[in-house]
């Protein structure tokens, strides 16, 4: 018995729709928390939150130095 070619396609197209949906759902939850409010003062040192960094990352909780840190597991 042979499968039609079509149910190959079909699946295809199902795969990449999902694929879609799940690209489309990383994107909506990366936006989601730029979306937020950031902080004055850095959750890590204390220090405040340089002026450049909190225009260029309105949601940042850390200042540049204690997110690299943290990002890098130190």
């Amino acid at each position: 018995m042979t499968v039609p070619m079509d149910l190959g396609e079909r699946g295809l197209e199902r795969a990449e729709a999902f694929e879609r949906l799940e690209k489309d759902s990383a994107v909506a939850r990366i936006r989601e928390s730029l979306g937020g409010i950031g902080d004055t003062f850095c959750l890590g040192c204390g220090e405040r939150i340089e002026e450049a960094r909190r225009l260029a990352l309105p949601s940042a909780k850390r200042c540049f130095d204690c997110q690299t840190d943290l990002e890098r597991g130190r």
